[in-house]
């Protein structure tokens, strides 16, 4: 009978180890997929799987780097794909437009990484005088987005002015009297580090009234509404990665970069970490009240209404369906900034 007993409090010491263990074996599989290759502006979703963040959050992550014929946005429609990197306020507002059932909730970057930039000895002091130059090197999607937001909030810029970018930076360097868009992380690196290069003058947009969100948080509305509990453990696990990536070790996450992007490099992740934090790219604006990922229903109305006011997107579009700030502006990670 003894022997009996001690066996029946074993089976139920063993069963109350296991209930209290099982957390850590029931982790919820999501997805995020993103809208390049692997590289620094990913880094903060990539410290939190490296760090094991995602799975203290009960969540089991998957990036799926995205690329130039990566099709992750169509993943996620499809429900393939979990949570999508979304570029910035432009994509909510054509899914406005377009009744296609998408929502951001959270916004990582309280700045876009557009910029433009100039020579040196061009003249060019302020990003209003980036105007007096008689050629600027822009892509299509550059041109009818944020060169027709600068036509309407700067006069002097003139469609003119606009020349085909091709992604090389050869053509500006060559040329002193011109300008090129980029990625404030990117291409000031690239145009210093290539024959013949310089430090060129950089002008972020966002410092010129550009007040979109950037590398947001993205999936459909059903998502949200059947899981929410998994929508902001997500959200939460990120923001706290971000901080960390920013701010602590992350040596682990870089190797997972290079490890999904071989073609990227040491000077590269260290570049882009740099101009992160100097220009407040995540954390500035509402991330200094609220935290990493915060957004505002004002802010997202004044550049909805500069993108009607520059004929970009049609204006009485009900955008409120297409973000949340719900799950963000919690002051999440905010301990860790140093």
């Amino acid at each position: 009978m003894t022997t009996i007993r001690h066996w029946g409090l074993a089976l139920a010491a063993g069963a109350a180890a296991l209930a209290l263990a099982g957390p850590a074996f029931a982790l919820d599989d999501v997805s995020f997929g993103t809208n390049w290759l692997a590289e620094a502006e990913h880094g903060g979703f990539y410290q939190a799987v490296a760090d094991g963040t995602y799975t203290k959050y009960g969540l089991n992550v998957t990036i799926v780097q995205g690329g130039p014929q990566a099709p992750n946005r169509q993943l996620e429609l499809a429900g393939k794909v979990t949570f999508y990197m979304a570029g910035n306020f432009l994509e909510p507002f054509n899914a406005a437009a377009q009744g296609i059932p998408l929502i951001e909730v959270a916004g990582i970057f309280q700045k876009d990484p557009q910029i433009l930039m100039a020579h040196p000895d061009a003249g060019v002091d302020t990003f209003a005088d980036l105007a007096k130059l008689p050629t600027l090197f822009m892509g299509k999607d550059f041109f009818v987005s944020d060169f027709a937001w600068m036509k309407s909030a700067y006069p002097g810029f003139k469609d003119e002015q606009d020349k085909p970018y091709n992604f090389n930076p050869g053509p500006f360097i060559a040329d002193k009297q011109s300008g090129q868009q980029g990625y404030a992380t990117s291409e000031p690196h690239a145009v210093a580090t290539a024959d013949g290069g310089f430090e060129p003058k950089v002008f972020l947009l966002a410092d010129a009234g550009w007040t979109t969100y950037s590398t947001m948080i993205e999936t459909t509305q059903d998502y949200v509404a059947a899981h929410k509990d998994v929508v902001q453990r997500f959200v939460d696990a990120s923001i706290i990665g971000w901080y960390n990536y920013l701010y602590g070790d992350n040596t682990a996450a870089n190797a997972l970069i290079k490890k999904d992007n071989p073609d990227m490099t040491d000077d590269q992740i260290a570049f882009s970490i740099k101009t992160m934090k100097d220009s407040g790219l995540v954390v500035s604006g509402d991330a200094l009240t609220g935290g990493v990922g915060c957004m505002t229903d004002d802010r997202v109305k004044d550049f909805y209404d500069k993108m009607v006011k520059a004929n970009v997107v049609p204006g009485g579009l009900d955008y409120t369906k297409n973000y949340t700030t719900e799950f963000v502006c919690k002051k999440v990670g905010m301990d860790l900034a140093k």
